[in-house]
C-alpha cells in the first residue's frame, strides 16, 4: 500500500484527540481525494526479472571474453558449420582435455565449438542476439549451459533461463535440430550441487519435443557406485577429464547419428 494510503488508513482508525480534528474532518475529503490520485499514480510493484533470463555480456579490462565471441561471429559468417557446440567452460575444453576425442569424433563432421568459459544463461542469450547464430543451419546444435547459474540461483531459475536459450536457438536457426543435454554431476555428493541439479534436468527434460529438440542425460556415467563423481572422469568434479571427454561422445554419438542426415 502507498505511504499515502496508509497513512489516510491510520488516520481513520485512530484520529486525533485534540482541537485540530474538527479542521481535520473538514480537509478529509480533499486528503482523500490525494490519496486516490497517489494510488492511481503509484507503480504496482513487479517481480524480479530473473537474471538467467536477461541477456548480459561479460566485460573485463582486458574485453577477452568480447574478443572470443567476435571470434565466434566471424567463424559463423564463414559458413560450413553442420555441428554447432554451444555453453560454457564444460563445452569450452573440447578444445584443451577433450581435444584428442573432438578430433576423432567432431573434426570430420565440420563441428564448431561455441563454448566460453564461465559464461550463463544470460551471456549466451547475448551472444545468441549480437550475431553467434546468424546465416548458419547447422544439422545439429549441442546445448550444454546453466551449471554456473546453479552457483546461485534456484532450480527453477536455472531452467527458466536454459528453456529460453532454446527457444532463442530455435528462432535463429528453425532448421536445426537440439541435442539438449543435462547439467552433468558436480561437487561433493554431500553438497546443495547434485540435488539443485537433478531438479534443474527433471524440468529442462520437458522441452524435449520428439522432433526438433532431443533430450540426453548421461550424467551418471560420471557417478561411481557410492554416487560419488569418480576423480579420473572430472579431476576437479566439475570439468571432464580426457577420459570424460570420451564418455560424453560416446553417450552422445549413436543419438547424434539419428539427428545428423
Amino acid at each position: 500500500m502507498p505511504r499515502a494510503a496508509a497513512a489516510a488508513w491510520f488516520w481513520c482508525l485512530f484520529p486525533p484527540k485534540n482541537g485540530y480534528i474538527s479542521r481535520m474532518k473538514n480537509m478529509a475529503p480533499h486528503l482523500f481525494s490525494v490519496v486516490a490520485l497517489a494510488s492511481l499514480l503509484t507503480p504496482p510493484s513487479l517481480p524480479a526479472q530473473n537474471p538467467a533470463t536477461n541477456p548480459a555480456a561479460r566485460m573485463s579490462l582486458d574485453n577477452a571474453w568480447l574478443a572470443r565471441h567476435k571470434g565466434f561471429v566471424a567463424e559463423a559468417k564463414k559458413g560450413g558449420i553442420d555441428l554447432l557446440f554451444l555453453g560454457d567452460s564444460i563445452t569450452d575444453h573440447w578444445r584443451n582435455s577433450g581435444k584428442a576425442v573432438w578430433d576423432k569424433y567432431y573434426f570430420p563432421r565440420h563441428a564448431a565449438n561455441f563454448g566460453i568459459g564461465g559464461d550463463r544463461t544470460e551471456n549466451v542469450l547475448w551472444r545468441i542476439a549480437h550475431g553467434e547464430l546468424d546465416g548458419i543451419n547447422p544439422e545439429v546444435i549441442v546445448l550444454m549451459i546453466g551449471t554456473n547459474n546453479s552457483d546461485n540461483q534456484d532450480p527453477n531459475s536455472v531452467a527458466e533461463g536454459i528453456e529460453l536459450v532454446v527457444h532463442n536457438v530455435r528462432a535463429k536457426c528453425p532448421a536445426s535440430k537440439i541435442l539438449l543435454l543435462a547439467l552433468l554431476p558436480r561437487g561433493e555428493k554431500n553438497s546443495s550441487f547434485p540435488a539443485r541439479i537433478k531438479e534443474t534436468n527433471r524440468r529442462i527434460a520437458r522441452l524435449e519435443d520428439g522432433e526438433m529438440i532431443r533430450f540426453l542425460d548421461f550424467g551418471s556415467k560420471y557417478l561411481g557406485p557410492d554416487g560419488a563423481i569418480m576423480p579420473d572422469t572430472m579431476p576437479d568434479l566439475e570439468h571432464p577429464s580426457e577420459k570424460g571427454y570420451q564418455i560424453w561422445a560416446d553417450a552422445m554419438e549413436s543419438t547424434l547419428v539419428k539427428m545428423m542426415k
